[in-house]
């Protein structure tokens, strides 16, 4: 997947699971068992997203010292307009799924706080694929003896 495909999958899905969280929250007789359905799709495919970030880092980091925060929070890897993108689609995902879980409790509604591994799991994506790392000083993978 491409950079610039995977800050279009977090932006419109951050789109969709808006309209799919008002729409709920304004008819929840109707469409909380589909927005429960959006929530729990998210969910699937940003696990999936997260495993396959894992696993590209986990390659990567032969030859590169990658870290957590660069990977997942984007911190010194990322360009400030890739990070805002992607760290805003956390927050705003985040944001949308719990006013919408608050609005509507005990509901189906209250599914759709799963929905943010899709943005979570697509930032570490971006960070494992295109962060820049600093090159290991052994290219076997190995730290310097202390």
């Amino acid at each position: 997947m491409s950079s610039e495909r995977i800050l279009q999958v977090a932006t419109w899905s951050t789109v969709v699971l808006a309209l799919s969280a008002g729409a709920a929250v304004a008819f929840p007789d109707t469409l909380a068992v589909p927005y429960a359905a959006v929530g729990l799709v998210y969910f699937v495919v940003g696990f999936v997203a997260y495993g396959w970030s894992y696993a590209v880092a986990v390659g990567r980091s032969r030859s590169d010292e990658m870290s957590v925060a660069g990977i997942y929070v984007l911190a010194g890897s990322a360009p400030t307009a890739v990070k805002g993108r992607l760290l805003g689609a956390v927050a705003a995902q985040s944001v949308i799924a719990v006013a919408a879980a608050a609005a509507q409790p005990f509901t189906a509604v209250a599914f759709g706080v799963l929905a943010p591994l899709l943005a979570l799991g697509l930032t570490g994506l971006w960070g494992a694929r295109y962060g820049t790392f600093p090159a290991r000083d052994d290219p076997r993978g190995r730290r310097p003896a202390p």
